[in-house]
């Protein structure tokens, strides 16, 4: 789940991790009062979306005045931000972030990620912080510092030593970033992060060091651990279809293509969509029923796929386990009598109660075509919508 910035940053703020002064607007009067009272000019009005590289889409800007930030305010509230993250089709801007300035002698890039393949925990660190860490990673891959920890070991000295002297700090900056480092990283594990990244994190002329940017995500399968992250869910930044797949407990997201896929499995899922592509099509969505669907399940699946004015055919493909064939068949006959299937359907089948599961859909009477593997399912739906 993501969060915004300046949700990420009440958050640090609540565990002792530095961060600029500020508050939150959502009307133009309310960024100048905000402006007003940070004491000092300039101050930065800087664009809340789900999306990095506001700053290059005009998402981020400095003000000298109350009535300059009433101005910046009513020209980013209410428009579209396109940025390199968001698509051409970009995101509406409903709430600023209103902060001070500070004074700024260095910018750093830091970042907290699990390595999935290892197991490990990856401090990533830069000198080039203020630069996208992609475009680091191309040009200067040897200004970006990897330290990896151990989950089990937990954060030790010689980690913190590692950044500090990777990054060329020493003396109080470098104690600075040390302290701040051991903070996130703690938040990281604690509240079950799968990404945290401070681009800048910023050296300031005191030589304390300040989470400037604040970017947090978190492991949704770990949110029933952690009810106070999952009200700061703002579904009116993720797509519709994967917020009302999300009530109904199915893992939806929306893509490209025109084929729509119903799947059980994860994996299952992905190699459906690799198929789809190797018959020469596209997939619409990734849509993982999970192996205890219900026929419940089955029939909001179908409704969030026809919702999609993209899908022109639907492939299904299930393996029965836990999920049985003949449960699953039922759920397709009820999803199609109260939904209306208007577009042509594909169905592989296999695994506990086959049989029976075929012979359901077979007297329905529904416009099915059935499939005696995968390939063979992936080449009809791709013939029959190309």
């Amino acid at each position: 789940m993501k969060i915004h910035e300046y949700q990420a940053k009440e958050l640090f703020r609540a565990h002792g991790i530095a961060v600029p002064e500020g508050a939150v607007a959502r009307t133009p009067g309310e960024a100048a009062f905000r402006a007003a009272g940070m004491g000092a000019w300039p101050v930065v009005v800087k664009a809340q979306i789900h999306a990095g590289g506001r700053g290059k889409a005009g998402g981020v800007k400095l003000v000298n005045s109350a009535e300059e930030a009433e101005d910046v305010a009513s020209g980013l509230l209410g428009s579209i931000l396109v940025t390199h993250q968001t698509g051409s089709e970009g995101k509406e801007v409903h709430t600023l972030l209103v902060e001070e300035g500070l004074d700024i002698a260095r910018e750093l890039y830091l970042g907290i990620v699990p390595d999935r393949t290892s197991g490990d925990i990856v401090i990533m660190a830069s000198s080039e912080g203020g630069t996208e860490i992609e475009e680091v990673a191309e040009k200067s891959p040897d200004k970006i510092i990897k330290v990896r920890v151990g989950p089990l070991a937990g954060l030790w000295p010689s980690h913190l030593r590692q950044v500090t002297f990777g990054l060329g700090l020493e003396g109080r900056a470098g104690k600075a970033v040390s302290a701040l480092v051991q903070k996130l990283f703690a938040f990281f594990v604690d509240k079950d992060c799968s990404l945290l990244e401070i681009n800048p994190l910023v050296i300031t002329g005191d030589e304390e060091a300040v989470a400037l940017d604040a970017k947090v995500d978190f492991d949704d399968n770990a949110l029933y651990r952690h009810a106070e992250i999952s009200a700061l869910r703002d579904v009116t930044e993720e797509a519709p279809l994967e917020v009302e797949a999300s009530r109904h407990r199915l893992n939806y997201i929306s893509l490209d293509g025109n084929i729509g896929n119903i799947v059980n499995g994860a994996g299952l899922a992905m190699a459906t969509m690799d198929l789809i592509k190797m018959a020469g099509a596209e997939p619409a969505n990734f849509l993982d029923v999970g192996g205890g669907a219900t026929s419940d399940m089955v029939e909001n699946a179908f409704r969030i796929l026809l919702k999609d004015e993209k899908v022109k055919g639907v492939l299904i493909n299930i393996f029965g386990g836990i999920l049985r064939c003949d449960i699953f068949a039922r759920g397709v006959v009820e999803a199609a009598s109260k939904t209306g299937i208007s577009v042509p359907v594909v169905v592989r089948m296999e695994g506990t109660n086959v049989e029976e599961g075929r012979r359901i859909l077979k007297e329905s009477g529904l416009d099915l075509q059935t499939a005696v593997d995968l390939k063979d399912a992936t080449e009809k739906i791709a013939a029959i919508v190309a």
